[in-house]
């Protein structure tokens, strides 16, 4: 009877362990799953900041270049020289700058990190209850984490204007879907961020 008593305590322990680890994975998928949401909201933010920049200077170049031509063939050379000037101004920050390039490794680094919030919400709330080995919740969860890493080390830096952007969109609701906003389905934990 003693054997079966330590048994029992032994099975205990190893329960107590188990979901222990299990509670750990899960908000360290969380962490993951939310970091992901803000990196990928802040992404997007750059993205269409540089976008409208570039279509905000690129399009009064194009214009102001015709208008200068046409001056010239008109001979209005005051006129032509000085839209010359602007646009030649203009042309350079475009390089310089390039707007239209931050514009697509931010947008391409967004969805990369929304697609890693999608895989760590799915891991958190359908695999980490299906799965019942810590160490292949663990095995998975070291993947997202190198993941994750691998992102940061390939994306260009959110700017801070553009955190705040997607910081205040957050929290203004604009990440919850709305399954998450029905009163009868579970609401994810990510949800109330």
């Amino acid at each position: 009877m003693a054997r079966t008593a330590t048994t029992a305590i032994i099975n205990t322990a190893t329960e107590i362990t188990a979901s222990k680890t299990k509670e750990q994975v899960i908000a360290e998928a969380q962490r993951i799953e939310e970091s992901s949401m803000y990196s990928s909201k802040g992404h997007f933010a750059a993205a269409r900041i540089w976008t409208n920049f570039h279509m905000c200077i690129g399009l009064p170049m194009v214009i102001l270049s015709v208008i200068a031509g046409a001056s010239l063939l008109k001979e209005h050379v005051l006129i032509s020289g000085v839209l010359s000037i602007i646009v030649a101004v203009l042309s350079g920050i475009m390089t310089f700058l390039n707007p239209n390039e931050r514009a697509s490794k931010h947008f391409s680094a967004g969805n990369h990190y929304d697609s890693l919030q999608v895989k760590a919400r799915i891991f958190r709330t359908i695999d980490c209850w299906r799965e019942p080995s810590d160490q292949v919740l663990t095995d998975r969860l070291a993947t997202y984490l190198d993941h994750r890493e691998k992102l940061k080390q390939g994306s260009p830096q959110i700017p801070y204007w553009a955190y705040q952007m997607a910081k205040r969109g957050i929290e203004a609701g604009e990440a919850i879907y709305e399954v998450d906003k029905k009163s009868d389905s579970p609401k994810s934990d990510i949800a109330a961020i």
